[in-house]
């Protein structure tokens, strides 16, 4: 939908989501188009298309502000922001949405595909280029581009030419049976419930109709989480998108694992402590710990929950108003659902021997984070991708011109920049910043390398030792077990 002028369309209800929000409504599905003034249908603008995360639940960051990437480039590219269903408006599944024919299962992934179909319609009309869409994301729109590139079994449908994907998420995917649950509480909350045993067996249970009748103040009020089956706690994410068998076909693991992924470039990439603001502060114990890891992977084994204790050992710092397994149990959370998945993208593209595959470590420390106890935390590096002004109130202070993380600014903005003009993020890096080396890896397996490349990502740390640096044996004796246990975790 089109909403012409300065004003940002309302954002899509997500869990939690207060139905009385003005912000809020179900009539959500629009796009914003930053293009430089100067643009015209002949220019043929690079196009950065951003997807947002938000865990698939809600609309965590609908209005960056793309004026400063353009600015930055010399008004050399277009942005394009845009809002998906997220929730059960999004990624409601059961039996019953797949037999309706009036309903699909992963709308919220459909949506987006929808808005780089509009893309390839209209973005010309902007300045833009549509044979040069550039995928962005972080978080569940990092783990949003992953599945784009593993669409319908890896099928080139010509929407994008490469992808930047910032801390991408690998969360367990059930198929829409597995996902029945969630289909039957919502339901039975909200008083659709099936016919019982007694009933007349003749009669056609019609919970989907049910369900569409309530308005979204009684949806949302039951728009909550509940544990996954024989899990203790909901999980912080619950609605996710599911195999569907069409545009999901696999887990993730598996379907880069086995090559089923688009042949473009790709840059991927996380922070130190991806799991800082995501687990329980509070986690003092090792049983805790296991326990919160298992209500987001219910797959978990004892064995494995063991085997992860043992590389995630209690030895790391301790924080005031903090649990002494906080730490403990949001290593070993970030590496399962971020840093990890993101190295196997990368290790997967160099063993298949696709050019163009680039991958980042980011360790710019925050002082006001670090005391905290948040260290590097989740996507901190937005701010330094789209500015600490055109975050919509998201950047730390230290980004701030005059601030003491000042300087990542222009580097990272360089990088990205190229990447989306170029397709590799070299060209047009700022002055005097190091060369970003492709990951690649000397053996078949990944488990090893002795070229000048292998395992070597772009660390972001500190003006002076920002570069390339080799990923640790520490990391990929983790992620290598890890990995090895992603597809039993449904990941």
């Amino acid at each position: 939908m089109a909403n012409y002028g300065l004003q940002h369309g309302d954002i899509c209800f997500g869990t939690g989501n207060n139905a009385r929000d003005p912000r809020l409504s179900e009539d959500c599905l629009f796009l914003d188009v930053y293009a430089p003034s100067h643009a015209t249908n002949a220019s043929k603008l690079p196009v950065y298309f951003f997807i947002q995360g938000g865990g698939f639940n809600f609309n965590s960051n609908p209005n960056y502000n793309g004026s400063g990437l353009i600015t930055t480039s010399g008004h050399g590219l277009i942005v394009v922001t845009f809002n998906y269903r997220v929730g059960p408006y999004g990624f409601l599944a059961s039996r019953e949405i797949q037999d309706s024919p009036s309903a699909s299962l992963n709308n919220g992934l459909k949506d987006q595909r929808k808005a780089l179909e509009w893309v390839q319609k209209y973005i010309s009309q902007f300045g833009g280029d549509p044979k040069h869409v550039v995928l962005g994301g972080d978080s569940a729109g990092a783990a949003s581009i992953a599945y784009h590139l593993t669409a319908y079994g890896g099928r080139n449908d010509g929407l994008f030419v490469a992808a930047a994907a910032e801390s991408v998420s690998f969360a367990p995917i059930l198929t829409f049976e597995e996902s029945q649950y969630q289909y039957d509480s919502l339901a039975k909350r909200l008083g659709c419930t099936s016919r019982t045993t007694g009933q007349d067996s003749t009669v056609k249970d019609d919970t989907l109709s049910c369900l569409r009748s309530k308005t979204t103040a009684q949806l949302q009020t039951q728009n909550h989480n509940v544990p996954y089956p024989g899990a203790q706690n909901p999980p912080l994410y619950m609605w996710n998108p599911v195999i569907d068998n069409e545009l999901i076909q696999n887990y993730t693991y598996a379907a880069f694992d086995n090559g089923n992924f688009l042949r473009v470039p790709v840059l991927f990439g996380d922070d130190t402590n991806g799991g800082t603001i995501f687990t329980p502060r509070g986690t003092s114990s090792l049983a805790q710990s296991n326990t919160f890891l298992h209500d987001q992977f219910p797959d978990l084994t004892i064995e494995q929950l063991r085997r992860i204790d043992q590389l995630y050992p209690n030895n790391g710092p301790q924080f005031p108003n903090s649990g002494s397994w906080w730490r403990q149990v949001s290593n070993a959370y970030g590496d399962m659902r971020y840093m990890c998945p993101n190295l196997f993208i990368s290790s997967s593209y160099a063993r298949y021997g696709v050019p163009g595959n680039w991958n980042y470590w980011y360790n710019v420390q925050d002082a006001a984070q670090v005391r905290q106890g948040l260290g590097v935390p989740h996507t901190v590096e937005l701010a330094a991708i789209w500015g600490p002004g055109n975050t919509n109130g998201a950047s730390p202070a230290s980004y701030r011109s005059g601030g003491p993380n000042a300087w990542i600014v222009p580097l990272m903005q360089g990088y990205w920049i190229s990447f989306v003009r170029t397709l590799d993020p070299n060209p047009f890096r700022a002055p005097g910043s190091p060369t970003w080396q492709e990951f690649t890896l000397a053996d078949e397996d990944g488990s090893a390398g002795t070229g000048a490349g292998d395992w070597m990502r772009m660390l972001f740390d500190t003006a002076d030792t920002t570069g390339m640096a080799e990923v640790s044996t520490a990391v990929r004796k983790r992620c290598q077990y890890l990995n090895s246990i992603g597809l039993a975790l449904k990941q």
